[in-house]
């Protein structure tokens, strides 16, 4: 299918109809091209509606600064709790991010916001074409994952040799890895043990149960529980970006020491999903780095090794790409700084391996870094 150019009327014509219905009343409204676009991008979503938001979500992760990225949350009803404010009330609080009259914002920043989106809209469309295009012309990159739970990847960073190693298998299935890091929501509230997320398997994996499978503590639970009430934060949300440390109950008998929960996801009110947004899973990453260095001086042995998932990439929605980009941003600058820990990630399918290992291996593929930066 011919993408629209970003000049095209109808792709714009279609955004600025989700900017003055907003989210929640799209049912109803023709946006063929969007459409287009979560067919093309192959989203697995539950409605037509669902999929033209997460398609715009995709393309506002995108936009370069974050001033763009919050005006244009506001402008298509993005940020959480606004998704069914009226566009009036939408676009005042878009108009305040540029500290601009509401008249300036609509005739300037509202058409290049929208225009934006619009652009990143088709660069996810293009970026499909091409892995598509180099998919039919040579075998799936994924393939030599099948089967496979564990590869090294080596890469330069900043003039020094460094080893990642990536695990294809469940997160609690992790072992001789000094912390684990776990998603949270920003009410710190972890999901019932017997669901499939990452923070559901390490509160699974780390209760202390009896001979006959009881559940005797819940260790994980308690401790965020006793975290918030020490700091405060009862029945109100911290910070995205906060990273609390608990201990690891029964998952310590696997050699891992603690996990990090990092705070990245916001409720969306209304449903049952999440808002991720990339600049706050990179703030949430350096902290697990400092985290780490303050506690491995209190630790004998020293901490010395940590594993990370693709942060926001399940409920949260950011595409594994958007994910580890955001991941790898707070890396790369904490071994600049001088970290010098073993770096582990962890995903489930081959699919993503493959992407994380293309990815790292592409990021200056046979450079020194130290050498272009």
């Amino acid at each position: 299918m011919a993408s629209p150019s970003t000049g095209d009327v109808p792709l714009l014509h279609e955004i600025r109809v989700v900017r003055r219905v907003g989210l929640v009343r799209l049912r109803g409204h023709s946006l063929p091209l969007l459409e287009a676009s979560v067919e093309a991008l192959a989203l697995d979503a539950r409605t037509r509606e669902a999929g033209v938001e997460s398609v715009l979500r995709q393309a506002v992760s995108l936009l370069d600064t974050d001033k763009l990225r919050e005006a244009a949350g506001y402008t298509l009803g993005l940020v959480s709790g606004c998704r069914d404010w009226p566009a009036s009330d939408r676009r005042d609080r878009a108009a305040a991010v540029y500290g601009v009259s509401v008249e300036r914002f609509r005739k300037d920043h509202e058409v290049m916001v929208l225009g934006q989106v619009a652009d990143h809209v088709l660069r996810l469309m293009a970026a499909q074409d091409v892995e598509r295009a180099e998919g039919d012309s040579a075998p799936a990159s994924d393939e030599k994952w099948r089967g496979v739970t564990h590869r090294k990847v080596r890469l330069r960073v900043r003039g020094r040799q460094t080893v990642f190693t990536v695990h294809r298998h469940p997160v609690d299935l992790v072992r001789d890895v000094d912390v684990l890091v776990s998603p949270a929501n920003v009410h710190l509230a972890l999901p019932e043990a017997y669901k499939s997320s990452i923070p559901a398997s390490l509160r699974r994996a780390a209760s202390v149960r009896s001979v006959t499978g009881e559940v005797l503590r819940d260790p994980v639970h308690e401790e965020l529980r006793d975290w918030t009430a020490q700091n405060g934060a009862s029945g109100r949300p911290v910070l995205p970006g906060t990273v609390v440390p608990t201990g690891v109950g029964a998952l310590g008998e696997q050699g891992v020491r603690r996990i990090y929960h990092a705070v990245i996801a916001v409720p969306r009110a209304g449903t049952n999903d999440y808002d991720v947004l990339p600049a706050d899973v990179t703030r949430a990453v350096s902290r697990v780095f400092s985290l780490l260095a303050e506690e491995s001086g209190l630790s004998t042995p020293a901490m010395s090794s940590v594993c990370f998932p693709l942060l926001g990439s399940g409920r949260g929605g950011l595409p594994y790409r958007v994910s580890l980009g955001a991941v790898w941003a707070g890396i790369e600058a904490e071994l600049a700084r001088g970290a010098t820990c073993d770096v582990h990630f962890v995903v489930r399918s081959p699919e993503a391996a493959a992407l994380l290992e293309g990815v790292l291996t592409g990021i200056r593929p046979g450079r020194d870094q130290s050498a272009t930066d």
